[in-house]
């Protein structure tokens, strides 16, 4: 059986744990290591496949401090992808140009295994404002043996390269739950804006209309259900700011999730809703994987180009236009944003094309 090292962003975020678990049911064959908290062998209790090592067991934290007075950084994950046959990257928004970006472009020069395949597959690139970032990552990504990204603007800025490909987001490769019949509930995904730079200062007006969207869909008789799908990023903070404007006499029609390691629970929510109002990125990927109408609060390029990508035409918002929002808009959007995404779902899967060579041999 094969043994593959998994790099991803192991914070408990619910878009990123689907691309681990999309990723180990495609390969059931395969062994997946994942240095990430013992927390996520909860999250993957059902994988047969994954093996966790925590990153949080004390002996290995010490291990990787002592190592780090000799500049030897990421030890023991360094290690456990040396017994590896090859590594994949998997993620989203994995390369956003920050103050401490050379740092992490030499994080990720680390995960490459010496003359072993390297994949990276879901990623989008940017937003960045400096060159020299441009041109040291398209220098480590000539090294790579392949990569896919989600959207075209990505795939454009690297396209020169022959290892570089693009399809369609890998959640669309999710398979739609099982689920109990439709209620006539709405879940809001919410985040908190400020902890993103260039949203400093939205918090308010952003809890102001989704508190105005919970209190107009109540008054029309929906359950709602504000849903936070990364503790790490505050999502669960501003889950407790909208609700703390609730009037009283409305709060027995609202509830609260919170995502931990609860996928099943989580996507059964999301299905068993009418609509959903995504400020989250993979919400609104989620609500049109299971043929939900979606209507999306923008904070990100990201998701305006993966809008573009889809074809998608329906209302939407975004943080510039956000005070003009109007609940009554949202809840008539219910009326027009169905999306088909068929295509989608057909096109995700070029995201393991390469991949499924290396580990579909006989």
């Amino acid at each position: 059986m094969k043994k593959v090292m998994i790099y991803a962003y192991t914070q408990f975020n619910l878009g990123d744990d689907l691309f681990i678990k999309i990723l180990c049911e495609r390969y059931p064959d395969t062994t997946f290591m994942l240095y990430a908290p013992s927390g996520y062998k909860q999250t993957f209790k059902e994988l047969a496949n994954i093996r966790i090592i925590p990153s949080d067991k004390l002996i290995l934290k010490g291990l990787n401090l002592l190592f780090r007075r000799f500049h030897i950084y990421s030890f023991t994950r360094r290690l456990i992808a040396k017994s590896c046959t090859m590594a994949i990257q998997i993620g989203g928004s994995l390369f956003i140009q920050g103050e401490n970006w050379r740092e992490e472009l030499n994080h990720n020069k680390t995960m490459q295994l010496k003359d072993k395949p390297f994949f990276l597959l879901g990623a989008n690139f940017g937003p960045f404002s400096d060159k020299a970032f441009f041109k040291e990552y398209k220098e480590l990504f000539r090294t790579y043996t392949d990569i896919c990204f989600r959207e075209n603007y990505s795939y454009d800025l690297f396209s020169d390269l022959p290892q570089v490909r693009m399809a369609d987001d890998i959640i669309f490769q999710l398979k739609e739950p099982a689920t109990a019949k439709q209620e006539k509930g709405v879940v809001l995904s919410v985040i908190k804006p400020s902890i993103r730079k260039h949203l400093a200062g939205c918090d308010a007006i952003y809890y102001q209309k989704m508190t105005e969207i919970a209190i107009f869909f109540i008054e029309k008789g929906y359950q709602v259900t504000l849903m936070a799908f990364c503790e790490m990023e505050k999502d669960d903070e501003a889950v407790e700011m909208i609700m703390g404007q609730i009037p009283p006499g409305y709060k027995n029609r609202i509830t609260k999730h919170f995502y931990r390691s609860n996928i099943d629970e989580t996507l059964n929510l999301l299905a068993t809703s009418s609509f959903i109002v995504a400020s989250r990125f993979h919400a609104m990927i989620l609500g049109w994987v299971m043929k939900k109408r979606v209507f999306p609060i923008v904070y990100s390029n990201k998701m305006t180009n993966v809008m573009q990508d889809a074809g998608f035409t329906g209302a939407y918002t975004d943080f510039s236009t956000i005070q003009m929002l109007k609940a009554e808009a949202v809840f008539a959007s219910m009326q027009t944003n169905m999306m088909d995404v068929t295509n989608q779902v057909k096109c995700a899967e070029k995201h393991f094309e390469v991949l499924d060579h290396y580990l579909k041999k006989d």
